[in-house]
């Protein structure tokens, strides 16, 4: 998959908000999860000198602090190649290992589409 065309409209949007958060935060990352029901949690990475987080992670950490249960998809807008394994990893622990992880270049052009396992 490399073009965000081939996705449906709720997939679209989470790039779509994970490229705004980037942008509007001037941050390496932004990234966006859908939970199980439908609701949606937006991050940008964190760089505190005593706590270093990427946008997938925030996002995910996000979504655990408001209940949600599950995870329907999540898209990371970055500069990398690939989804990072501790980004993987964290959208496992609450989606399962058949969650998809797109990810995006900052023009919001899905590069990559995989899933958390």
């Amino acid at each position: 998959m490399t073009e965000s065309t081939e996705l449906g409209p709720e997939d679209r949007k989470i790039i779509t908000l994970a490229r705004s958060a980037r942008a509007r935060n001037g941050v390496p990352e932004g990234a966006a999860v859908r939970d199980e029901t439908g609701r949606t949690y937006v991050a940008g990475t964190v760089a505190l000198d005593s706590l270093k987080l990427s946008a997938l992670q925030t996002a995910v950490a996000m979504a655990v602090a408001s209940g949600a249960k599950s995870l329907e998809a999540a898209a990371v807008v970055t500069e990398a190649e690939t989804a990072a394994d501790a980004d993987r990893a964290a959208v496992r622990d609450l989606g399962g290992p058949e969650t998809p992880v797109l990810l995006a270049g900052p023009d919001g052009s899905v590069r990559l589409a995989l899933t958390a396992g």
